[in-house]
């Protein structure tokens, strides 16, 4: 497997985030990890990444306990929700700055080209449209060859072109064997791209499976409808 997440329970204070959750990810699929605010989403991937530390439980990554170790992160290619870039950083210096942290093989210059930033390379990224800060963030995800991908709303911001060239990227990585994990509040994208649907409730999954599993469970004939469904219909 190339996640494997057993019992794993988080709480911030008194509120309790995560509760038992159990997860396998198979290699070279594509899963939209997904559910309301305040589900779990985001402590899940981020304990998964090592930024939050469980209270219970145990995380493996590529066969590999996650606990107490660090070198399986470079394993991982992370898209985050909000990108913080420096303001007053040149597109290329900041390219060029996080080669130089990750000392690993890149492939920017066909991203560049995907999308189209060419003509921003030397400009600061404080003068960027939000849209075009994301494709800079795009480009800085996929430009390495790592086995796990994993992306937090990667459609923010994103103009019907670019969203297409992403759908074809991430389409591109599922086909080289890559394994990818997607957040996202948007329905079609999800429903174009995702192998599984993952949804977490109340810091539990939910759900997991295909969609027609899905359709079939919450007796809907449309994706949207059936996600709306799985909220409403918890006992």
């Amino acid at each position: 497997m190339t996640i494997t997440i057993e019992n794993l329970y988080k709480r911030f204070g008194k509120n309790h985030v995560l509760k038992g959750v159990n997860l396998s990810v198979e290699p070279g699929r594509i899963y939209a990890i997904l559910g309301p605010n305040g589900s779990g989403k985001t402590t899940m991937i981020k304990s998964i990444l090592g930024m939050v530390i469980p209270d219970q439980g145990e995380i493996s990554v590529l066969d590999r306990p996650i606990k107490h170790g660090w070198k399986y992160r470079k394993q991982i290619d992370y898209l985050p929700q909000i990108a913080n870039f420096p303001p007053n950083i040149k597109v290329q210096e900041l390219i060029d700055m996080i080669k130089d942290l990750r000392n690993s093989t890149s492939a920017e210059e066909e991203l560049i080209d995907l999308f189209g930033l060419e003509p921003f390379l030397d400009k600061k990224l404080s003068t960027l449209s939000g849209g075009t800060k994301q494709k800079v963030n795009i480009v800085l995800t996929f430009m390495f060859d790592s086995p796990l991908i994993i992306l937090d709303e990667p459609t923010t911001g994103l103009d019907p072109w670019a969203l297409i060239r992403l759908k074809e990227l991430i389409q591109k990585e599922k086909a080289n064997g890559k394994t990818i994990l997607i957040t996202s509040h948007i329905m079609q994208f999800v429903e174009e791209i995702a192998n599984e649907i993952v949804y977490l409730l109340e810091g539990e999954i939910y759900f997991k499976g295909g969609i027609g599993k899905l359709l079939d469970q919450t007796n809907e004939i449309n994706f949207e409808h059936a996600i709306a469904a799985l909220t409403t219909k918890k006992p």
